[in-house]
């Protein structure tokens, strides 16, 4: 739990100077419909927490936008508001889910809340690769709407990912076959 905390806190240190703001508002509605899109159509729980991680990272860059527009600076900022907006996560788990670690490459962590903590974590990053893009370019897109394709592409293949290795199927019930009491044949 103690290294899940510093690679969370390290990571999200990384957003912490905002150079620019990947969060514009065609990218919050996209990933808003494909959330609500892949929930009606019964997908995997998995996929729905990459696009939910990516939908609560969003809001932590809004919320760092009013404060900005509030005037609102102090030391620690956006790193608290973007770990505030994606802990928001735990309230599926106060009705929905329960908290079920299993062991998921190094860590030993609910499927469920790796999901979406990776969407978070792959919204922030292919924000921060399109800049990286758009500086290497002069300063302009390859091609129009790149800011939203790059994130939306990259929770896509994730979700593909994700649904592909099941991660957040439920663990297989013991399948032991018991005969019967009185001794008779089963079949």
């Amino acid at each position: 739990m103690l290294l899940f905390t510093i690679l969370l806190l390290g990571s999200m240190l990384y957003t912490w100077p905002a150079l620019a703001n990947p969060a514009c508002a065609v990218c919050t509605v996209g990933v808003a419909v494909g959330l609500e899109l892949a929930r009606n159509l019964g997908v995997d729980d998995g996929v729905i927490a990459v696009w939910a991680g990516a939908l609560l990272a969003l809001i932590g860059y809004w919320t760092i936008l009013w404060f900005d527009k509030k005037g609102w600076h102090f030391w620690g900022r956006n790193m608290l508001l973007m770990i505030l907006s994606v802990s928001m996560i735990a309230g599926v788990y106060i009705k929905d889910l329960t908290y079920t670690p299993q062991p998921i490459l190094i860590f030993y962590m609910d499927p469920f809340l790796f999901c979406a903590i990776m969407g978070a974590l792959i919204l922030i990053y292919s924000s921060v690769f399109y800049q990286w893009m758009k500086t290497k370019n002069g300063g302009h897109a390859h091609f129009p709407f790149e800011k939203v394709v790059l994130p939306i592409l990259a929770l896509t293949i994730a979700g593909y990912v994700v649904n592909y290795l099941q991660l957040c199927q439920p663990n297989a019930t013991d399948v032991t076959l018991s005969l019967p009491a009185d001794g008779s044949d089963i079949f």
